[in-house]
């Protein structure tokens, strides 16, 4: 049989999932899994069990933020060979019968996305998070923030162009903390200015998820005013109500997110604001649910990636007095209707 790859969770796994895809050898399977939700998984232990029921002689290893959060408990699925945490994921080594001729460069620092459609490329440049949001299991299983230098970036974005790529979309687990972490400490902004001002004939350039309290002066003009960043934003909002922001350890008011999305939408009226919502948090009364259904109407958000709260192991959160799981689906549902 031919080797697989089957991934689970957000665009940065996807991208990752290519470069494992052209490391590993035939009659391999790979899980690559997510941890974002008790549910996302969930589904990563039924897409190992499945499979294995549709390879059967295959060599199925797991690896992703699931497996990395509880190397144990997948290690331990009989379905299962072997776990590659992902730290080591994207190193050839880790892939015993892996393909020399895909060995590149600082592979494991500069994963080459794939076309998700014949004009559209995630292209990586960011992993792993600094911050402590109560609720997030994710620096668990990515480790601390790690940005890809700039030259790596346009690398990859000129591998995209030349195979006929026609937008490019950002992306990173905590995207706009970008260049932190770099020598000359630059902001996701100068990456932006380089990379429209590398590739004229880039037709299209796309953000994902972006922190607001981390979006620069920069970013913000290139977003209000450049034509070929795409007029849509999606940014990490979690609640509206400013209490639960609180105690989930965010950096933002419920103020702060309206006055940027009102800036935004003076600047550029055209644009689409996109969030991620949580429901159900630990705590949260109905008068704090309706604070986060009036935010969605007062910034005009669009679309949303709408979360029913769930506890994820060893995060504050997972401590503090539950909402009943019934209202967290109904509160999930009503925030989903709102959008």
């Amino acid at each position: 049989m031919s080797s697989n790859v089957i991934t689970l969770g957000c665009r940065l796994n996807l991208a990752e999932s290519d470069r494992i895809h052209a490391m590993i050898g035939p009659d391999t399977v790979v899980v690559n899994s997510c941890a974002v939700t008790a549910e996302a998984t969930r589904q990563s232990r039924r897409a190992v069990r499945k499979a294995r029921a549709e390879h059967p002689g295959a060599r199925l290893i797991v690896t992703g933020c699931a497996a990395t959060i509880e190397p144990d408990v997948f290690a331990a699925m009989p379905e299962v060979d072997g776990v590659v945490l992902n730290d080591a994921k994207l190193l050839p080594e880790s892939w015993p019968e892996s393909r020399p001729e895909s060995w590149g460069p600082a592979i494991e620092r500069a994963p080459v996305a794939r076309a998700i459609t014949h004009t559209r490329a995630f292209v990586p440049v960011q992993t792993g998070c600094d911050h402590a949001c109560t609720f997030c299991v994710i620096p668990q299983g990515r480790g601390a923030s790690r940005s890809l230098p700039p030259l790596e970036v346009l690398r990859s974005v000129r591998e995209h162009l030349d195979a006929g790529t026609k937008e490019v979309v950002l992306t990173g687990v905590d995207l706009t903390s970008w260049g932190a972490d770099l020598p000359d400490q630059l902001p996701l902004g100068a990456l932006v200015a380089t990379i429209l001002g590398a590739f004229p004939d880039l037709p299209r350039l796309r953000l994902s998820s972006l922190d607001g309290v981390e979006i620069d002066d920069h970013l913000f003009d290139l977003i209000a005013h450049h034509p070929r960043v795409m007029p849509h934003v999606h940014l990490s909002l979690q609640a509206g109500d400013d209490m639960v922001l609180k105690r989930m350890k965010r950096r933002h008011s419920r103020a702060q997110s309206v006055d940027l999305v009102g800036r935004l939408r003076a600047a550029r009226p055209d644009i689409a604001i996109g969030a991620d919502l949580i429901a159900g948090f630990p705590t949260e009364t109905p008068a704090m649910h309706a604070n986060s259904l009036a935010l969605i109407a007062e910034c005009g958000i669009v679309h949303g990636h709408v979360f029913p709260y769930s506890p994820r192991p060893g995060t504050p959160a997972a401590r503090m007095p539950p909402v009943d799981p019934i209202e967290v689906r109904a509160r999930a549902a009503a925030l989903r209707d709102a959008v």
